[in-house]
C-alpha cells in the first residue's frame, strides 16, 4: 500500500477540524502525519508525527530544532538544479512544484538516486499517484496538505487508480512441466468480480511474472468463482496496485492487488480473503531468451495460464504452449524496484 509513503498534513483553520482529519486518517490506515507546531497529539505506537508550518518540516515542535527539510518552490530547471546541488547526501530535498510536476520529479529521482531522499509537498490529491510512481520509484515521501476530512475520500479514490503495469507483456514458450509434490497453495479471493481474461501476475522471480487467470470460468465439476484467482505457491511474487511486489504468503484482506488482462486493461482490486491449503503442485518452466523462469501452480483443471489464443489449464499444458507473462525490473527491496544486480532462479 502507498499509505506508508504518505504524510497527511492537516491545514484547516479550525484546530478541531485538524484533529478530526487526523482521527479519520488513522482509521483509514494512515500512520504518518505532519501537524501544526501548536497542535498536540498523542500518537499511538508505530505512528510518526512531524511538525509542519507550511515551510519547514521538523521532528519536534520547537522552532529551529530537528529540521527535516525546508520546502523549496520549484518552477524551472535552474531552481531544481539549485535545490539538488545544495541537498547533502543522506538529507531530504522537499519540493513544492509551481509548474510542471512529472518530468521534474523524474529528473530529481534520477539525479539523487540513493544519495538523498526526494520528498514532495502538494495540496492536490490528484498529483499523488504520479508522485508515487515517477520512474517506478517515485518520491520517497509525499506530504499531502488537506484542509478538511472529506478530502481523504478524494485522496483514497486517486490512490485506488492505477497508472499502468510497470512492465511489458511477452509470450513465452513452456518447455518444462514437472510434478512438484505437495505445497502450500494460495487462493486470492477479491472483493470484485473478475472477467475470465483477467488475473494476477505471479512467479518465482520478480523479473518475469506469469498471468494466472481468474476462476470466472468453471469446469465440468465446479461452478465459476469470478472473484477468485488460484494464484500459486506461497513463496511466489505477485504485483500490487502500486507497482510493488509482495509474496503471496504476505497478502492480507484489504490489500490492493493489480488485476490485469493481456489485452492491455488493468485495475486495482481489494483482497477479501486468503486461503492457503496443501495441494499437489506442478512446476511450470518457460524460456525467455537464454533464461528460464518458473511458476509453481496447483495441478487442477480450474487453474489456468493465459495462452496465445485462450486460457490453458495446468492439466493441459504441454511443452511448446505459449503463455503470457510480464517482464519487470528484477531487483527489489521490500517489494520496490531498485537499481541493483540480482539473479533469481
Amino acid at each position: 500500500m502507498p499509505h506508508r509513503r504518505l504524510v497527511i498534513a492537516p491545514i484547516g483553520r479550525d484546530p478541531e477540524d485538524r484533529r478530526t482529519l487526523v482521527h479519520r486518517a488513522r482509521k483509514r490506515g494512515f500512520s504518518r502525519f505532519a501537524v501544526r507546531p501548536e497542535d498536540s497529539f498523542d500518537p499511538p505506537p508505530g505512528e510518526e508525527t512531524l511538525f509542519w508550518d507550511g515551510t519547514k518540516l521538523r521532528r519536534t515542535p520547537v522552532a529551529d530544532a530537528a529540521l527535516v527539510a525546508e520546502a523549496s518552490d520549484v518552477s524551472s530547471p535552474e531552481e531544481l538544479e539549485s535545490l539538488l546541488a545544495r541537498t547533502a547526501p543522506g538529507s531530504v530535498a522537499l519540493v513544492r512544484w509551481s509548474g510542471d510536476r512529472i518530468i521534474p520529479l523524474e529528473n530529481a529521482v534520477a539525479r539523487k538516486g540513493r544519495t538523498a531522499q526526494v520528498w514532495v509537498v502538494t495540496d492536490r490529491p490528484a498529483d499523488v499517484p504520479a508522485a508515487l510512481g515517477a520512474l517506478e520509484h517515485g518520491a520517497d515521501t509525499v506530504v499531502v496538505e488537506l484542509d478538511r476530512a472529506e478530502l481523504l475520500d478524494v485522496l483514497e479514490a486517486y490512490l485506488e487508480r492505477v497508472i499502468g503495469p510497470p512492465g511489458s507483456w511477452e509470450l513465452v514458450a513452456v518447455h518444462g512441466l514437472k510434478p512438484a509434490g505437495l505445497g502450500d497453495r494460495v487462493i486470492v479471493d477479491t472483493t470484485s468480480l473478475l472477467l475470465p481474461t483477467e488475473g494476477l501476475l505471479v512467479g518465482s522471480a520478480a523479473a518475469f511474472l506469469f498471468h494466472v487467470a481468474s476462476e470466472a470460468e468453471g469446469s465440468a465439476f465446479t461452478r465459476p468463482r469470478p472473484f477468485r484467482v488460484n494464484a500459486g505457491a506461497a513463496h511466489s511474487y505477485t504485483l500490487l496496485a502500486d507497482g510493488t511486489t509482495r509474496y503471496l504468503s504476505e497478502l492480507r484482506p484489504g490489500d490492493s492487488v493489480l488485476v490485469v488482462d493481456p489485452s492491455g486493461s488493468f485495475r486495482s482490486v481489494r483482497v477479501g480473503r486468503i486461503k492457503t491449503e496443501r495441494r499437489p503442485m506442478v512446476l511450470v518452466e518457460a524460456r525467455r531468451g537464454t533464461r528460464t523462469y518458473t511458476v509453481f501452480l496447483q495441478d487442477a483443471e480450474t487453474v489456468r495460464l493465459s495462452g496465445e489464443s485462450s486460457r490453458v489449464a495446468t492439466t493441459e499444458l504441454e511443452p511448446g504452449t505459449r503463455v503470457y507473462g510480464m517482464s519487470l525490473p528484477a531487483a527489489r527491496h521490500l517489494g520496490t524496484a531498485i537499481e541493483e544486480t540480482i539473479d533469481e532462479l
